[in-house]
């Protein structure tokens, strides 16, 4: 009986130094853990055809170490102006109080932090989490 894979969606923007580590990392994620399937995702896309429990890795701000977020609503959103600040965040939410979701995991990586430790951390995270 083989075991199904793990999707791991992984947002970021290559154009935004910042924003990429996720992006960056996902060559040496896929070789760490060849029995997971790390997807690049662009914000845009269809969110809610990923399946109703996801697991995502993303850049966010004001953080020092990689974190795990299982609890959508410690999720915080902005105040949304535009198309443009509607963020990963208010999305979670809305497919959520829409029945499309059932859980999450969210990698939070560090905007500011070395690729290595980067690595190190998310890496030990996923055994955690992802058995």
């Amino acid at each position: 009986m083989s075991r199904s894979k793990h999707k791991v969606l992984v947002f970021g923007n290559p154009m935004v130094e910042c924003d990429s580590m996720p992006l960056r990392l996902i060559g040496k994620l896929r070789k760490r853990f060849p029995r997971l399937e790390f997807k690049e995702f662009d914000p845009s896309e269809n969110l809610e055809s990923e399946g109703r429990l996801l697991n995502i890795i993303d850049a966010v701000e004001g953080i020092k170490k990689v974190v795990l977020i299982t609890d959508i609503d410690r999720v915080k959103i902005s105040r949304i102006y535009s198309m443009h600040d509607f963020d990963l965040g208010y999305s979670l939410k809305l497919l959520k109080k829409l029945g499309y979701l059932d859980g999450v995991k969210i990698f939070c990586v560090p905007m500011r932090i070395s690729e290595n430790e980067a690595l190190a951390q998310l890496s030990a995270l996923i055994r955690l989490a992802l058995p």
